[in-house]
């Protein structure tokens, strides 16, 4: 029992240093096993690839347009419909949902090969507390990824029904995009431009608006709400999925794994005891035959030369 605790002990240790607290010392020579910069890698490129799924400067304003003109009713003017911001926000959050459930497997698929290779290391003397290890590390690690998928899934369909931010930067945002409205409008309206800068840096291609004067001011002001509210959905999706998975990695390594691996050896049931799991594995089981077999030589040669050396103390008496 004392050395099966050992290696739960030694294995939550290990992967303490490299997965919770990020040290890098005991795989000076293994970028896999350093944990936090991987993890960081992939935070940024999920960050990037979120940000590169949707263009605000495609179909510029068309879709708002065609949507205010749906959303339409019996009201005063100049109101911008709640129907018409979210059901393009819904389209757009639609539109990336896949992104974050393929992160979360991406993620998990790396912690998995981190969290065996450990639990190989510290259990490979011992072959069947090896495999039970193993197993156990298989099934946590598809437990957490499924808890992830499942807590995703709800932070996207979070978005989808509800549009809100107490972010200051999204009022800040917006008040700047807006600063420009007119100018903007009077230079595809009144100079026909093809092309118009949008914050003083993001120049977009337009199409023929004019037909579409009426509702322009509303379309363009449903656009800026759009894009400063995007990328509030983004920033916020990012830094929940840091927290989550930070929280979830601490819970496998400090509450999970070792309830894991102790129900897997002992069974429901009882299962074999833990003494009969400590078999050596068949390698370090041969070295064992050979070095008691190079003992068993060593005594029966010490016994010869004993016999020989008597021998030959006789004779010279």
């Amino acid at each position: 029992m004392a050395a099966f605790m050992g290696i739960i002990g030694s294995s939550k240790e290990s992967l303490r240093k490299i997965l919770v607290r990020g040290e890098t010392d005991g795989y000076p020579n293994e970028k896999n096993m350093h944990c936090a910069a991987r993890l960081v890698e992939m935070l940024n490129q999920f960050s990037t690839e979120l940000n590169n799924c949707s263009d605000h400067t495609k179909n510029f304003m068309i879709n708002e347009i065609e949507v205010l003109e749906e959303t339409k009713g019996i009201e005063l003017p100049n109101f911008l419909p709640q129907t018409a911001f979210r059901t393009i926000m819904q389209r757009q959050v639609e539109g990336m949902s896949k992104l974050p459930v393929e992160f979360v497997e991406k993620v998990w698929t790396y912690i998995e090969e981190v969290v065996i290779s450990v639990l190989n290391h510290h259990s490979e003397s011992y072959h069947q507390i090896q495999l039970s290890t193993r197993r156990a590390g298989h099934n946590l690690v598809a437990k957490m990824k499924e808890q992830s998928i499942n807590w995703v899934t709800e932070i996207v369909q979070m978005e989808k029904e509800t549009d809100y931010t107490c972010n200051p930067e999204y009022l800040k945002e917006w008040n700047k995009l807006m600063a420009q409205q007119h100018t903007v409008i009077d230079n595809f309206t009144k100079f026909a431009s093809s092309k118009v800068v949008i914050d003083g840096s993001r120049e977009v291609v337009v199409g023929d608006l004019r037909r579409y004067k009426h509702v322009l001011l509303q379309a363009f002001d449903l656009k800026m709400r759009l894009i400063a509210y995007w990328k509030i959905v983004l920033m916020r999706l990012v830094d929940n999925m840091a927290l989550h998975l930070q929280l979830s990695i601490r819970n496998l390594v400090n509450k999970e794994m070792e309830k894991e691996i102790v129900n897997e050896v002992l069974g429901t049931g009882g299962g074999v005891a833990i003494e009969k799991l400590f078999v050596e594995s068949p390698s370090v089981a041969s070295k064992r035959e050979k070095l008691n077999t190079s003992i068993k030589l060593l005594r029966e040669s010490q016994e010869v030369m004993a016999n020989i050396m008597d021998e030959i103390a006789t004779a010279g008496d």
